[in-house]
C-alpha cells in the first residue's frame, strides 16, 4: 500500500513539473546539443595546438596553453549564441539539406573571424602582439565544422542509409520511372523519404538518347519507350511511374499505350502546376485515366473573358445537381457571381453541390431551389423572384434507350422544359440564355436526339422573334389546366422591351458524367465480366466534364444570339478500344481475365454521332477548338403552332409523338 502511495505521489509530482515547467522533447535536445557544441568547441581548438606541436602536450608553450584557457569558454559560448541566431538548433534535422550545411559553415566562418579578432583584443599585450598559430585557427575551424556537421547530419545519414537498404530489398515491389527529369528526380526523393513505401526503383526510362547509360542517385536510365516491356520483364516491374508533365497529351497518350499492355499499374503526373509549385509526391501522382489516352489537348478558354462575363452577375443554373450542372456551378461560384441560383428536381443531388460550394466558397451568396422546369409557374416564379442575368439549362433528361420507351417524358421535359424556362427567362429580363445541347441532335435517330433538335429549334426560333421586335407574338404554354391571363399586359410589355440572346452549345459524350459508359464498365469489371459493349464499330466523340463546361462558358462570351456552338473534339474513340483499355489499366487481359460481349444497338441508338448537320457550315471563333454552326432556317410561326399541338399530344401521351416529331424535326430518322 505506502509503495503505490509513493508511485502515486511520484506521478502527481511529475505531472505537476510537467505543467510548470513544460519542456518540449526537441527543447530538451537542444540543451543537450548546445553542451555537445561546447565540448566539441573547447575540444576542438585544444586539439588544433596539440596537431601544430606533434602531437606532445609537453611542446605546446605555456603561453599558448594560457591564451586557450582565457578565451575558449567565452569563445564556445559565444558560438553557441551565433548557432541559435543561424537557426541552428531550431531545424529538424532528419530532413536536412544544402540549406542547413550552408547555415552551419557561414556560422562557424563567422565565428572564427570574432575568435580571431576577439584573440587580438583581449591578448594584444601578450604573446606576440596577441597572436595565435595560424594553424591553431586553421585546424580548430575545421575541426569546429566536422563536429558541428557530424551530429546535425548523422541521424539524416542514418536515415538515408537505411532508406537506401529497405528500397533495395528484394522483397519490396519493383517500380520504374518514365521520365529522366525534374520531376522524376523529385519523385524519387519522396519515396526514398517515404519510410512506409514498400517500394524499389529499379530503373529509369526516358526518350531522351543523351540520358541513356547514365544514372540519377543510382538508378540506370536504361533506354526510351521502346524499352519499356524488356525493363518490366527484366526486372518484373510491378508498378509504373509516368513522370513527364511537360509532354503533350499525344506523347502521352503514346507512353500509356504502350504501358498499359504490360499490365503494370500505372500512375501519371496531374499537369506542370506541380511541378512549378514543388508539389511531386507519391501522392500527387493520380491513376491513369480513360481520358489519358485520347490523345487530345485539353480545350483552352480565355478565362479573363469569361470572368468579365460572370463577376457580378446573378446566375441561374438548371439541372445544378447534374454532372454538367455541378460543374458549372463550380466553375461559375470561382469567378465572383453577385449571387448564384441553383435549380434542380432531384433533392439529393441539390444538398450534395450545396454542401460543396458552401465549404469552398463560405462567402458565395448561393440559392438552392427544388423544382422542375415542366412547372410554368415555378420556374416563373423563380425567375420574378431573383431575375437572373444569365441562365445555364443544363436539366434534361439524357438516357436514349430509357426516352425511347418514355418519348412524351423526353419531349416534356427536354423540349417543353427548356420552352417554359426560356420564355421566363426572356420575361424577366434575362441578358443571355445558354441551352446545353449535344451531339445527338445531329441528324437524330432517337427521340432523346430529336427533343434536344427541338431545344435548339426553340432557342432559335426565340432569338429570330427577340431580334425581329415580335417576342410578343410567342405563346406561352401552361403545364396547369387553366391557362391564366393574371397579368397579360405587363408580361407583353415586358416582352416588347425583351433584349434576351439564346445560344445552344452541343458538345459530345462527357467521362464520367451521369450518362457516360465508363461508370458502367468500371462497375462490370469489378464485378469480374463481362464488359458489354453494344457493337464492335461503335464509335463516340469524348470530352471531360471540365472541357465540356468551359466550352459552355466561353460561348457565353461570344454570343450574339441564335448560335449553335461546337467544340472541336478531336478523333472519334472506338466504344470497344476504350472498354478494353479500361480492362488494361485495371490490370487485366481483355477477353482472358474479362470477357468482351457485344449485345447489339440499343433502340435508337447510331454507330456513330455527328457534331453538325450537312446543312450548317461552320465559322471560326478566336477560340480555334470552338466554332459556330450556321443556323438552319425553318418556318418559325410554323414551329410554334406545331410546338403547341406537340405539347397537348405529350400531355395526353398519345403514341403517334414520333410521328409528329418527325413533322418537326425533318432530320429525325428513327
Amino acid at each position: 500500500m505506502a509503495r503505490n502511495e509513493k508511485k502515486d505521489r511520484f506521478i502527481k509530482l511529475e505531472e505537476w513539473v510537467k505543467k510548470t515547467f513544460p519542456i518540449q522533447h526537441w527543447q530538451m535536445i537542444t540543451l543537450l546539443l548546445m553542451c555537445y557544441d561546447v565540448v566539441t568547441i573547447a575540444g576542438s581548438f585544444f586539439a588544433a595546438l596539440w596537431i601544430r606541436f606533434d602531437c606532445r602536450f609537453s611542446m605546446i608553450p605555456e603561453e599558448y596553453l594560457n591564451a586557450y584557457y582565457r578565451s575558449i569558454l567565452f569563445y564556445a559560448l559565444g558560438c553557441v549564441i551565433m548557432y541559435y541566431v543561424m537557426h541552428m538548433y531550431q531545424s529538424i534535422w532528419r530532413y536536412a539539406g544544402y540549406n542547413e550545411l550552408y547555415r552551419a559553415i557561414t556560422a562557424v566562418i563567422l565565428c572564427t573571424v570574432f575568435h580571431v579578432i576577439g584573440i587580438w583584443l583581449v591578448l594584444r599585450s601578450d604573446i606576440y602582439s596577441g597572436r595565435m598559430p595560424i594553424s591553431y585557427y586553421l585546424f580548430g575551424t575545421l575541426l569546429q565544422l566536422f563536429f558541428a556537421v557530424l551530429i546535425r547530419f548523422s541521424y539524416r545519414f542514418i536515415n538515408l542509409m537505411r532508406s537506401g537498404r529497405v528500397s533495395s530489398r528484394s522483397d519490396r515491389r519493383p517500380v520504374m520511372i518514365f521520365g529522366a527529369g525534374n520531376a522524376a528526380r523529385l519523385l524519387m526523393k519522396d519515396l526514398a523519404a517515404a519510410e512506409e513505401s514498400d517500394e524499389r526503383i529499379c530503373c529509369i526510362l526516358d526518350d531522351n538518347p543523351n540520358k541513356w547509360g547514365r544514372f540519377i542517385d543510382g538508378i540506370p536510365i536504361e533506354g526510351g519507350r521502346e524499352s519499356i516491356m524488356s525493363s518490366v520483364a527484366k526486372h518484373k516491374i510491378e508498378k509504373i511511374y509516368v513522370a513527364i508533365p511537360s509532354a503533350t497529351p499525344k506523347q502521352i497518350r503514346d507512353i500509356l499505350t504502350i504501358c498499359k499492355e504490360t499490365g503494370c499499374e500505372l500512375l501519371t503526373m496531374p499537369s506542370m502546376y506541380k511541378l512549378y509549385m514543388g508539389e511531386i509526391t507519391v501522392n500527387a501522382m493520380k491513376e491513369v485515366a480513360v481520358e489519358d489516352l485520347l490523345g487530345r489537348d485539353t480545350i483552352s478558354v480565355n478565362m479573363e473573358e469569361i470572368f468579365r462575363n460572370l463577376q457580378g452577375k446573378v446566375i441561374l443554373v438548371t439541372g445544378g445537381g447534374g454532372s454538367i450542372g455541378s460543374e458549372l456551378c463550380r466553375q461559375i461560384a470561382a469567378h465572383n457571381p453577385k449571387q448564384l441560383i441553383i435549380f434542380d428536381i432531384y433533392e439529393n443531388n441539390a444538398y450534395d453541390i450545396q454542401m460543396e460550394l458552401r465549404k469552398d466558397f463560405p462567402d458565395l451568396d448561393m440559392k438552392v431551389i427544388i423544382g422542375s422546369v415542366r412547372d410554368s409557374r415555378k420556374i416563373f416564379d423563380v425567375m420574378r423572384t431573383y431575375r437572373p442575368q444569365l441562365v445555364y439549362h443544363a436539366a434534361a433528361h439524357k438516357h436514349v434507350p430509357l426516352m425511347e420507351d418514355s418519348p412524351c417524358e423526353a419531349i416534356k421535359n427536354n423540349a417543353l422544359g427548356t420552352y417554359k424556362t426560356a420564355f421566363a427567362a426572356m420575361v424577366h429580363g434575362c441578358e443571355r440564355f445558354v441551352l446545353i445541347s449535344t451531339d445527338k441532335a445531329v441528324n437524330p435517330t432517337n427521340i432523346m436526339g430529336a427533343s434536344k433538335r427541338l431545344c435548339e429549334m426553340i432557342i432559335q426560333a426565340f432569338d429570330n422573334k427577340v431580334k425581329a421586335g415580335e417576342a410578343e407574338e410567342i405563346p406561352q404554354l401552361f403545364s396547369h389546366i387553366i391557362k391564366t391571363e393574371t397579368n397579360r399586359e405587363e408580361r407583353l410589355r415586358m416582352l416588347r422591351g425583351s433584349k434576351t440572346e439564346f445560344v445552344a452549345v452541343r458538345f459530345g459524350n462527357v467521362l464520367g458524367s451521369n450518362g457516360s459508359v465508363i461508370p458502367l464498365f468500371k462497375k462490370q469489371i469489378a464485378e469480374g465480366g463481362p464488359v458489354t459493349v453494344t457493337h464492335p464499330d461503335i464509335i463516340r466523340y469524348f470530352m471531360t466534364i471540365p472541357e465540356a463546361v468551359s466550352l459552355v462558358l466561353q460561348a457565353g462570351t461570344y454570343a450574339q444570339g441564335g448560335e449553335i456552338f461546337v467544340l472541336d473534339m478531336g478523333e472519334a474513340v472506338k466504344i470497344d478500344t476504350l472498354a478494353r483499355n479500361l480492362i488494361k489499366l485495371s490490370g487485366h487481359r481483355p477477353d482472358v481475365d474479362i470477357k468482351i460481349e457485344y449485345t447489339g444497338l440499343r433502340p435508337g441508338e447510331k454507330l456513330y454521332e455527328e457534331k453538325l448537320m450537312s446543312e450548317e457550315g461552320l465559322k471560326t471563333t478566336k477560340n480555334e477548338l470552338i466554332h459556330i454552326g450556321c443556323p438552319i432556317p425553318f418556318d418559325i410561326n410554323t414551329f410554334l403552332t406545331q410546338l403547341e399541338e406537340l405539347k397537348d399530344a405529350a400531355d395526353r401521351n398519345k403514341r403517334n409523338i414520333k410521328e409528329m416529331v418527325m413533322e418537326m424535326v425533318p432530320t429525325y430518322q428513327p
